[in-house]
């Protein structure tokens, strides 16, 4: 009756366009549901591994056979096109999942491998970059494929950085040494900063004809690094000031739910990056006492709680990425690129690991565990959003088709044979 009040006053076109979004959301909760029954009741798969593999078999099977079935195949690309995955991830989900990560991140062991966290973050993703760039450039060169150097560069940067939602979910499952661990979960966590703030760099020089200012650069830089952690741990701190006295559990949970929500609303404006408020927001109220009024079953709860969100939205957020198949334009020589990509992906992150491992002591890598940190770095949502926001160009669809292709071989293939990686190099 509330909403029905609410709508009755609203415009009919706002009515339509409340009730289509109310529609859509409905539609894809509903198909995740029945997708994660099918997996839990018949697959068995490691929870989003297997949510994945039943939405890319299900789009998959609707793809081919959508001449024969037109009404379904209609049916989910139009979920699929009134879903902006690129706006609705970066935007809105992403915040979530990072926070809800950070928020059972244990600081302490973070602050203990900061220096390989930091380096892996940071100088690895952008040498990854670089690498993946080059190789690429020369290899469709060679092959008479055009892709200018500035989008192999664009390609690697969306690619690099590894997916914290897709490494947090398979290193539940894994049984890693747990300094490897923290190094694992502390990069994905912080990596997302720099690898969007690389790519709006190199999509404002491939709009701007290969303009390139490094001042411009650099304080884009100070801009989205340190005004993204002002506010995560300004907005963390705060929740943290009003949450030690409370008692009362709702409470709690909504100051928590309004802190990412505020980070993503004075993110987007002030245009800071909100995956590293997230995550700064996360740590520091996860990791602090928040006092002897707010009791530590209450505190107890709000991890639960956001334990809950994390899982549904990693569920949601996986099939979202399955239904992307639908509309994916595998003609040409997207196959070539992206199994190239596939190979050139794997490369560029040991050689951007394994460089920093030999001059930087404070690093401290053995071969074996450089081979497990190569295969843990999945890639995953982030890279098929940032792959999709790209500006329209000749080269769009081909950059986004291969990074389709990286992204089900990282969660599928590196998701389910970590844990047999990690026994064999134990």
């Amino acid at each position: 009756m509330a909403l029905h009040g609410i709508l009755a006053k609203l415009p009919i076109h706002l009515k339509r366009i409340v009730m289509d979004i109310f529609t859509s959301i409905t539609t894809l909760v509903s198909i995740s549901a029945f997708i994660s029954y099918l997996n839990n009741r018949f697959i068995r798969l490691p929870g989003t591994i297997g949510v994945i593999v039943i939405s890319v078999i299900l789009s998959a099977l609707i793809s081919v056979f959508g001449k024969t079935i037109p009404q379904t195949f209609d049916f989910i690309a139009q979920l699929t096109n009134s879903i902006d995955f690129s706006k609705t991830l970066l935007d809105i989900m992403l915040g979530f999942l990072l926070f809800a990560s950070a928020l059972h991140f244990d600081f302490e062991k973070l602050k203990q491998h900061r220096w390989p966290v930091f380096i892996l973050s940071t100088i690895g993703v952008v040498g990854s970059t670089l690498i993946f760039g080059f190789l690429l450039y020369g290899a469709t060169y060679l092959l008479a494929i055009d892709l200018p150097l500035v989008y192999c560069l664009l390609f690697g940067a969306l690619i690099s950085p590894t997916d914290s939602v897709a490494v947090m979910s398979v290193l539940k499952k894994t049984r890693l040494a747990p300094s490897l661990e923290t190094i694992i979960g502390g990069e994905s966590l912080f990596n997302d900063g720099a690898g969007i703030l690389l790519f709006v760099i190199l999509s404002e020089i491939a709009e701007q004809s290969n303009v390139f200012s490094f001042h411009h650069a650099f304080e884009l830089f100070i801009h989205e690094v340190f005004g993204g952690l002002v506010l995560g741990v300004a907005m963390g701190y705060l929740a943290y000031r009003t949450m030690r006295y409370i008692k009362d559990f709702q409470t709690v949970v909504l100051a928590s739910i309004s802190v990412v929500m505020c980070i993503s609303v004075i993110g987007n404006n002030v245009h800071v990056s909100i995956p590293l408020a997230a995550v700064s927001a996360g740590l520091v109220i996860g990791n602090t006492t928040l006092g002897a009024k707010t009791s530590t079953q209450l505190q107890d709860y709000l991890h639960r709680i956001w334990k809950l969100i994390d899982e549904l939205m990693n569920t949601i957020l996986f099939v979202m990425i399955g239904l992307q198949i639908v509309k994916m334009p595998f003609i040409n020589n997207y196959w070539l690129v992206g199994s190239m990509a596939l190979g050139f992906a794997l490369l560029s992150r040991g050689l951007s690991i394994a460089i920093p491992t030999f001059f930087v002591s404070s690093l401290k890598l053995r071969f074996k565990n450089i081979i497990i940190l190569i295969w843990a770095g999945l890639r995953g949502g982030i890279s098929v959003a940032l792959a999709l926001s790209l500006p329209d160009s000749p080269y769009k669809e081909l950059i986004v088709s291969a990074t389709y292709l990286v992204v089900l071989f990282s969660v599928i293939v590196q998701g389910l044979s970590l844990s047999k990686v990690v026994k064999v190099l134990s």
